[in-house]
């Protein structure tokens, strides 16, 4: 383990002897546009009360030039991400000067050159610990400070940072702001951002606070930017936090970025909030998308107050933040925007991810051990965020909402500005309803695994709700029972049964019908087993169902099945034929389409795969036809017909007449969807560099670049995707959109006939990548270039042979061969083919 990767125990070491009262940082970025400078001018200047002699500063750039404790110059001792400290008194000031780096992947500082109008944009991005690549500082967060942020920057750009500029000097060609101190907070979640950068301005007001907002993205993008709903769902994510939570929103200000070449959905830097360009729609956009953006608002809004006005102590209690902010912006987004269907979306997406994660061999409690950073990285997963979501949506049902969010409040009222554990919340939440919370953790957030959930009959007649909790054994759930008959040719609901269960087989009073659905509402977090009488219901009259979150339930259910091999491939797939051209619920619809596609690619057999990429192809096809002009369904349609007609060229004709200008009524032809098609064609081998470089000049944006690269990779030729197979390992210019880009050509098409040849390549380098490139970019390499070969021979070879390998790095290769041996598994129990 190198001095980067700090270990819980030496930090909690660090945190006992130190207490930090102040920390100013002075960044120079007046050398930003110019391309061949690779670093900008970092001091810090750090006041701390110490009852040690010795310590250490993070901090991981170009060079550390100078040191000063207490007005005394010390030797430089530096080994490249640690800072040493000695002849440390009670009260110390120190003075750190050095030359931080700008980065291309998407830590620290990034820096984006705009190939549209050539502009330079900065921001930065730092969870869980890439403040240390900006500024010299106590990187865990439970060391909370004061920060004053004084930054130089050219003229004429936006400068911003957590807090409003409290004085602003104008010299000749430059600027020099300097910004109001913060109220307490951790290094992760300080923000700088600087660019020409287009703003929004807008206001936000409850008695007598006001809160000033602004919306910015770059300026070449500002056309597109939906600034008008952003700001309409801050409003209400606002007055619905205020009120939930009785207390004020702290920060200040509420700014809102939109920025490129970001690795995350967002971040939520308190008076800075940092978001990916991807949620600023170029062209159509479905409500589901929109749907989307309100819900990743809110969801960095709640970190306000989950997060940032009370912090984890360290990285095992990050659910503290993750999991309460996922599930108050899927409620939030449900009661207080117009994307009422924001349960439904999250059960049948959200959970799905939760599901998944929660099936490999390295599943982990929500509550984790998180020993080190690497760890932690990598906890940034399906289990923290829609797995904690799932199961405080549980917690509701259990001690019941009034109680639950008065809990909330005493919580933040007794820890604002602090650092808290599982305990703290668990004595607000257990003094007010009266239950038994230790147990009830110890069952939800200290266990791992996902239990299922199914009726039987019992020898006597019986019903009997079985869950089978693997590992975890049997868990308390409050869950509803609904009861669908079939009335004029549609399934409706005739009553929804309260049911509790804490073992693993519970008698129930549940009468007959045509559906039986559990976890109706999806009050608890588990897989839901439909009986055979529910199976031939849904398959045939599941788009009858009127209401989304029923339908959504129903959809998630029947992939899981499928991706657990208990249902056939073929039979999901019918089903998705039949019903998915009538999904009137776009967010469904989308989630529908994609694991259609996935089951196709992983799940159907080696002798029928052909077949079915066919039939897939043509049901794209014709529901593209048929979808009302105009419509989310018809764009949806669209999308997935250019995904299918990349691995089956027999629509070809089809893809290059809709780029032509004969594309159905009503469907527009973006610059998104136009990649899309020229991306399938390049895949077939349809398309040449010719024809991708037109369609380049035609979007002369940052986008269109990417996309220019992943098409170029995607050609099918052996010697075009060795060629990226080499830049993605070995070039460094790469940033990191564009080496996502690089790998999804290397992979397009499933093409293994053109790389299979490098999957011992791919074990011999992976350590090395690991140990010299960043997290970010290594972790693309490592899961997105993974060998998706016909036995796990070489994956098992490597695993035993690299038992030393660091720990961060073994769970990728882990969770990849997990997803490989369950694309055998599943394929190895599909029925023949006739």
């Amino acid at each position: 383990m190198t001095s980067a990767n700090l270990t819980r125990e030496e930090t909690a070491e660090r945190a006992a002897h130190i207490t930090v009262r102040s920390i100013r940082v002075e960044l120079d970025l007046t050398g930003a546009p110019e391309r061949a400078r690779t670093g900008f001018p970092s001091i810090t200047t750090l006041a701390f009360h110490a009852d040690t002699a010795e310590t250490w500063l993070d901090f991981i750039g170009e060079s550390v030039h100078r040191v000063v404790v207490n007005d005394e110059e010390r030797e430089v001792r530096y080994d490249g991400a640690r800072i040493l400290l000695d002849g440390l008194g009670a009260d110390n000031v120190v003075r750190v000067e050095a030359v931080a780096a700008y980065s291309r992947s998407g830590e620290g500082m990034h820096r984006f050159h705009d190939p549209a109008d050539g502009e330079t944009y900065l921001y930065t991005q730092y969870e869980p610990a890439d403040a240390r690549r900006v500024m010299a500082c106590f990187e865990q967060p439970d060391m909370k400070a004061a920060y004053t942020f004084d930054i130089t920057a050219p003229a004429g750009w936006h400068v911003l940072s957590n807090q409003s500029a409290a004085h602003v000097r104008a010299g000749i060609g430059v600027q020099r702001v300097e910004f109001a101190e913060t109220l307490p907070l951790s290094s992760y979640i300080t923000s700088v951002a600087a660019g020409p950068y287009a703003r929004i301005d807008g206001e936000w007001s409850r008695g007598d606070q006001r809160i000033e907002l602004g919306v910015l993205c770059r300026a070449s993008l500002a056309e597109h930017l939906e600034a008008d709903e952003i700001l309409e769902v801050t409003r209400q994510g606002l007055d619905f936090f205020s009120d939930a939570f009785a207390y004020p929103y702290p920060w200040g200000k509420y700014d809102q970025i939109f920025v490129p070449e970001y690795n995350l959905g967002a971040m939520e830097n308190p008076g800075l909030v940092t978001f990916t360009e991807a949620y600023i729609n170029r062209g159509a956009a479905t409500d589901a998308q929109r749907g989307a953006r309100a819900n990743t608002i809110l969801h960095e809004m709640a970190h306000m107050w989950f997060g940032d006005l009370v912090t984890m102590r360290w990285w095992d209690d990050l659910w503290l933040k993750e999991s309460f902010a996922d599930y108050m912006g899927t409620h939030a987004s449900a009661v207080a925007t117009r994307f009422a269907d924001a349960w439904a979306r999250f059960a049948n997406s959200r959970k799905t991810w939760a599901y998944r994660q929660d099936q490999l061999p390295t599943t982990h409690p929500i509550v984790a051990d998180i020993r080190d950073l690497e760890a932690a990285k990598l906890n940034f997963d399906g289990i923290t965020y829609a797995k904690g979501a799932a199961v405080l949506k549980q917690l509701v049902a259990f001690v019941g909402e009034d109680a639950f969010f008065e809990g909330v409040r005493r919580y933040f009222a007794a820890h604002a500005f602090g650092n808290t554990t599982l305990g703290d919340l668990l004595d607000k939440l257990e003094e007010v309803s009266g239950e038994d919370l230790r147990s009830w953790s110890r069952a939800w957030l200290e266990t791992s695994g996902v239990a299922a959930l199914w009726l039987e009959t019992d020898s006597d007649g019986r019903r009997v709700l079985v869950q089978d909790g693997g590992d975890a054994g049997p868990r308390p759930h409050r869950l509803r029972v609904g009861l669908y008959d079939l009335e004029e040719d549609r399934l409706r609901l005739r009553e929804r049964i309260d049911v509790r269960i804490d073992e693993e087989r519970t008698e129930v009073e549940i009468p007959d019908a045509e559906l039986v659905l559990l976890n109706d509402d999806d009050l608890t977090y588990a897989k839901v087993r439909l009986d055979e009488r529910s199976l031939d219901a849904v398959a045939q009259w599941l788009s009858t169902l009127d209401d989304d979150l029923v339908r959504g339930l129903v959809w998630s259910s029947l992939w899981n099945a499928t991706r657990d091999g208990e249902l056939a491939v073929t039979r999901y797939l019918e089903i998705v034929r039949r019903h998915a051209p009538a999904e009137t619920n776009v967010a469904l619809l989308a989630a529908v389409l994609q694991n259609a596609a996935y089951a196709v690619q992983h799940y159907a057999r080696d002798d029928a795969r052909a077949a079915e990429r066919r039939r897939w192809l043509e049901t794209t096809w014709s529901s593209l036809q048929g979808a009302d002009a105009g419509s989310d369904a018809q764009l949806a349609w669209a999308r997935a017909f250019a995904a299918a007609s990349a691995h089956d060229r027999a629509r070809a004709d089809d893809v290059r007449r809709i780029l032509d200008g004969d594309a159905p009524q009503g469907l527009p032809i973006d610059a998104d969807l136009r990649w899309l098609m020229m991306t399938a064609l390049a895949t077939t081998g349809d398309a040449g560099a010719d024809e991708i470089a037109g369609e380049s000049a035609r979007d002369a944006t940052a986008a269109g670049r990417t996309a220019e690269i992943r098409a170029l990779a995607s050609r099918p030729d052996a010697g075009i995707r060795s060629a990226a197979w080499d830049a993605a390992w070995n070039d460094q210019t790469l940033s990191n959109d564009h080496l996502d880009a690089t790998i999804g050509g290397i992979r397009a098409g499933g093409r293994r006939d053109l790389i299979a040849a490098f999957d011992a390549e791919y074990f011999a380098r992976i350590r090395d990548a690991w140990s010299q490139r960043s997290i970010e970019l290594a972790q693309r390499l490592v899961v997105g270039l993974f060998p998706a070969s016909e036995s796990t021979e070489l994956v098992d070879a490597w695993l035993a042979a690299n038992s030393d390998a660091p720990g961060a790095l073994r769970r990728l290769v882990v969770e990849q061969r997990d997803d490989l041996q369950r694309d055998l598994r599943v394929r190895a129990a599909q029925p023949s083919v006739a």
